[in-house]
């Protein structure tokens, strides 16, 4: 009897263990000037989860979502990453800036998490990341630059081109990209400098861009500056065309540079809305009240990602994750999703996007 009542509770424990949750976590910028896009990511990852386990979780598990805050600063993104680690997370979607996500990353990697980033766009966060555990989805910053380049060569290429940064990693490899785009479309920059960011008002830029004949001002650096630089330019009547890149992005670029936010151009994700693939979830959200813009369908392919490469391997471990990652292709709303040697994704990076009198939309035609 008693070995019956033994031989109960342990195919009672085990029946148990293997209904237990999976647990995985979203870590993004739910305060501060970048919450807008790590609602996006929470919106996307937190559907993708509801609807994995409507459909039965993976091999009968379901998915359970911590979420967490990192505000887009590099300490609290590294003590959010620990302690998603300590409370069991085997798979961690999110970051936007690239000082937090480096230092999550970091974590990550000493403890063979897999994490994937809809958002970080620079270059050194694959270049140089601590392990093959981490990867992302958003495209790097030379490829936004070549991207702006393009355009600007292909649109505005009789005009005189200016392209400034504020010395930031970000502005300087931006700056560049945009530049090499430019020239290799046989077009020349007027002007190449740099500023000081974090100014007052930047007048005198704007002045000097003015005195020079420059009919385009592409800026790379951060909302606050650009949305000076901006209404710098509407102050003085100016028609010099203001383009940046992907950190413009922000309800507070729109809410700084007010009604001189009209009209200023952007390089931003490509909007996933109008490809195939996402159709019916952008449908899903939107018949919940929910655009699907920015990183929303990025974020809901992430968990995706995780999904299949989780059924196919069995595992936990980031390592055994990443490199079935990186020798398939899973269908996603984002499309096919592969990545490289580096942990890039195989995706389409960017298109442009034009601000209106309260938010951005992709230019047609661009």
């Amino acid at each position: 009897m008693r070995r019956l009542l033994l031989a109960f509770l342990l195919a009672t424990a085990c029946a148990g263990l293997a209904r237990a949750d999976i647990r995985i976590a979203v870590i993004a910028p739910l305060s501060g000037p970048y919450q807008t896009l790590g609602q996006e990511i929470k919106a996307g990852a937190s559907r993708a989860v509801a609807d994995l386990n409507d459909a039965g979780g993976i091999d009968g598990e379901k998915l359970r979502l911590d979420i967490a805050d990192d505000i887009c600063r590099a300490d609290t993104a590294a003590t959010a990453a620990a302690k998603a680690i300590a409370r069991g997370d085997v798979f961690v979607v999110g970051h936007v800036c690239a000082a937090e996500g480096d230092a999550a990353a970091a974590v990550y990697a000493d403890k063979g998490i897999l994490a994937i980033s809809p958002a970080i766009t620079a270059n050194d966060f694959t270049d140089h990341r601590p392990g093959p555990s981490i990867l992302r989805l958003a495209a790097r910053d030379d490829a936004q630059g070549t991207a702006a380049g393009a355009f600007l060569a292909k649109t505005y290429g009789k005009k005189r081109i200016a392209v400034v940064n504020d010395g930031s990693p970000y502005g300087k490899t931006l700056a560049e990209a945009v530049v090499a785009g430019l020239n290799a479309a046989g077009v020349k920059e007027a002007r190449s400098d740099s500023f000081e960011p974090g100014a007052k008002d930047y007048a005198g830029l704007v002045d000097v861009m003015i005195d020079d004949g420059i009919g385009v001002l592409y800026v790379a650096g951060y909302d606050g500056d650009v949305a000076l630089i901006a209404a710098a330019l509407k102050s003085r009547g100016s028609d010099i065309v203001l383009m940046g890149g992907d950190a413009l992005a922000t309800s507070e670029f729109g809410n700084a540079a007010g009604p001189a936010a009209d009209g200023t151009l952007m390089t931003f994700f490509t909007d996933w809305r109008s490809h195939k693939p996402a159709e019916a979830i952008a449908a899903a959200f939107r018949a919940d009240d929910i655009e699907p813009r920015g990183f929303v369908l990025p974020a809901y392919a992430a968990v995706q990602l995780f999904a299949a490469a989780r059924k196919a391997t069995g595992s936990a471990k980031g390592s055994a994750l990443a490199a079935w990652l990186g020798s398939h292709t899973v269908d996603t709303v984002l499309g096919p999703v592969g990545f490289d040697a580096k942990g890039d994704a195989t995706l389409p990076g960017f298109e442009i996007y034009r601000w209106g009198a309260e938010s951005f939309e992709p230019l047609p035609g661009s």
